[in-house]
């Protein structure tokens, strides 16, 4: 009987070039699994680094072990990303001390003049006068359905808008679930009013 040879540059019969073929179509889905991150639909990291961001005011904005930290202004200020955004979800942790009044600004309709009449803000106020629009509700528009209070700790935000649909998790507790018709797009900001305010892990995607 005949004996089959091995075959040259084979592992267990399955040949070398095989092999490198499938390595390669392998690393190239890598590569794009990994730019899909960053594309429709994916998580684009907004941390750690002023690219995309651009500032209205004079806050002395900083990055301290990877966080955006604020604590002077003559006025209020703001972090503004460089694109605008319609329909989607921006997830970050911010800590805040007492007395501080910052918020995240979505939809932003005129930089020169960032309120929250001209824009939705998830406030991080909790000791505002008015308690419908403190920290957890969108003032002027969504007061909280939770009060929770957010001082010298780490929190979580969970922000999604699409279409009208407004939805606001504040620490994991849905502060916010309505909807509301001002406004359909613009840029987004992280605010400084006054205090002490930080900002980590700060990620953003299109829906």
């Amino acid at each position: 009987m005949r004996k089959t040879q091995p075959q040259p540059n084979c592992i267990h019969g399955v040949n070398m070039k095989t092999i490198l073929k499938l390595a390669g179509s392998l690393a190239i889905a890598v590569v794009l699994g990994g730019c899909s991150a960053t594309g429709a639909g994916g998580w684009t990291n907004m941390s750690g680094s002023f690219n995309g961001w651009h500032r209205v005011g004079d806050a002395n904005w900083r990055i301290e072990n990877g966080e955006f930290v604020a604590d002077s202004a003559t006025g209020m200020s703001q972090l503004v990303t460089d694109e605008s955004y319609d329909d989607f979800q921006i997830q970050l942790e911010f800590w805040n001390h007492e007395g501080a009044n910052s918020g995240v600004f979505m939809r932003i309709q005129d930089e020169a003049n960032i309120v929250d009449t001209a824009a939705y803000e998830a406030n991080i106020f909790d000791n505002r006068p008015d308690q419908s629009g403190r920290t957890g509700g969108i003032p002027n528009f969504l007061a909280p359905m939770a009060v929770i209070d957010t001082w010298d700790q780490w929190n979580t935000y969970d922000i999604t808008m699409r279409g009208n649909h407004i939805t606001i998790k504040l620490n994991g507790v849905t502060t916010v679930d309505g909807t509301d018709d001002h406004f359909s797009s613009g840029p987004l900001s992280l605010q400084y009013g006054s205090g002490t305010i930080k900002f980590r892990n700060v990620r953003i995607r299109r829906l």
